[in-house]
């Protein structure tokens, strides 16, 4: 059983530090629960500081993702159609097959959607998409970051009781 939950655990792991880049995908709360099917193994004794400060540091990061862009955008003069058009784009970037779409999607997005809440001003849509680009990767580099802690919390468990686990 325990191999079962490390496996599912290490898995969730993954999933987490890929939903850090997919807004689809809530990274940190995904790699959280990835921690705490480690800590519900026999061989790893139960830290409730440990999952009780990991949840608390999930949940903040979690709600800011959806703040930081929002006041990006808005402190560059954008609005909420250049938030969607950043988030489509990511979306479309990272499935279409060109280098860097992870990075150019969200950019064009953001132009685009701000295109079509105002499609008289393009300077101001490049402002705005801007701010919004600059706010989708402080989110996501936050997410990433908790989520590679979260990842090397885990391993480090791992590692101490390795010979319980195995």
């Amino acid at each position: 059983m325990d191999l079962t939950l490390l496996l599912i655990a290490f898995i969730l792991m993954l999933v987490g530090i890929l939903g850090s880049f997919l807004p689809v995908l809530p990274g940190p709360p995904i790699s959280w629960v990835g921690l705490l099917l480690l800590y519900l193994t026999k061989a790893v004794p139960m830290n409730y500081t440990v999952l009780g400060i990991t949840l608390f540091v999930a949940i903040v990061v979690g709600v800011l993702d959806y703040i930081i862009p929002a006041k990006g955008t808005k402190r560059f003069g954008g609005s909420k159609y250049g938030i969607w058009g950043t988030n489509i784009g990511l979306i479309v970037g990272i499935l279409a097959p060109i280098p860097l779409g992870f990075i150019i999607g969200p950019f064009v997005g953001a132009f685009v959607g701000e295109l079509m809440n105002d499609s008289k001003d393009s300077q101001k849509a490049f402002k705005a998409a801007t701010g919004s680009f600059i706010g989708f990767l402080a989110s996501t580099f936050i997410k990433f970051v908790v989520s590679m802690v979260f990842f090397g919390l885990f391993l480090l468990k791992v590692w101490e009781y390795r010979s319980e686990l195995f």
